[in-house]
């Protein structure tokens, strides 16, 4: 196999016509580069230089090879150079998926920081909910998943423990529900619910991994929900129990960008948390630009 510190040695041995000389220009011993240069040719496979009186000439072969060295060593410079500024974070690429709760409310931050702290780190972000983000994450198709569980109901999402089993955890933040309810509603002046309070209402559900959360917390304490709307953009479930059409819980993250109009917020007892992480895979957790994002993100969360 053709090395790349033999080519190097070969291009010095071409300019200077000797030996000794290319050794001096190299900063080694003449014997090293003698050396070298014999390694060079049993790879080859052929004679690459011919003393003729104190010069070496290249034969065919050998000018073939030092002519395409100049490209072979350009690129590897170029590449080494591309890894060097990757690896010290001063260039790179992290495609980012989150939720849209996410995207709102952590992201911004988090990408702020990153820029002003990596400029040269190109972050991208598109939207998508868990299990689709982790499905994205396996493709290839992102570096960082920002999602969500809940770990704390029994039976509710089966697939999550198992869907996260060989990734890098990173956690994020731990997402408490609150109810809402339309301004006029019974409980609204109260501050403070059980699930079983609401057991008679309408209700107005978010994506389906809340959803079926939803149904399993009210099971959990005794009723099934008569769920009347259902839909992943929660500024509409906002405004839908806002119009008085039915009440809800949401993640306290889902309002922090939304300004909740006619609805109030009731805190609801027990408290029920989603789990929010920053997923990798586990080789990619060792990429420098990947590891700044998980902990920009964790540091937003702080925030």
């Amino acid at each position: 196999m053709i090395e790349a510190r033999h080519l190097r040695v070969l291009r010095a041995v071409a300019r200077t016509g000797s030996f000794s000389a290319a050794a001096r220009e190299l900063g080694c011993t003449q014997p090293a580069v003698s050396q070298q240069m014999k390694a060079l040719e049993q790879s080859a496979g052929t004679p690459l230089l011919v003393r003729t009186g104190r010069e070496m000439r290249l034969t065919q072969a050998g000018e073939a090879l030092v002519r395409h060295a100049a490209g072979i060593l350009a690129g590897l410079s170029a590449a080494e150079d591309e890894v060097a500024a990757i690896a010290g974070l001063r260039s790179g690429r992290v495609r980012l998926v989150s939720f849209p709760s996410g995207s709102s409310t952590l992201v911004p931050t988090a990408l702020a920081r990153m820029r002003a702290a990596h400029p040269g780190v190109r972050v991208s972000l598109d939207e998508a909910e868990p299990p689709r983000s982790i499905e994205l994450l396996r493709n290839g198709e992102c570096e960082i998943a920002l999602a969500f569980r809940y770990p704390e109901v029994p039976g509710a999402d089966p697939s999550a423990g198992a869907e996260w089993e060989d990734l890098v955890v990173r956690p994020v933040l731990s997402d408490r529900l609150v109810g809402l309810v339309p301004d006029g509603h019974r409980l609204a002046k109260v501050g403070a619910a059980c699930f079983a309070d609401l057991a008679d209402e309408p209700w107005i559900a978010g994506c389906p991994r809340c959803r079926t959360h939803l149904v399993e917390v009210c099971e959990r304490a005794g009723f099934t929900p008569r769920i009347d709307f259902a839909t992943d953009d929660y500024p509409a479930v906002i405004g839908l129990v806002g119009a008085g059409l039915g009440v809800a819980a949401l993640p306290e993250l889902t309002l922090e960008s939304v300004r909740p109009k006619g609805a109030s917020t009731v805190r609801m007892e027990p408290p029920v948390h989603r789990e929010i992480v920053a997923l990798t895979l586990p080789d990619l957790a060792h990429v420098p630009a990947v590891g700044a994002m998980l902990d920009q993100l964790a540091d937003a969360a702080g925030r």
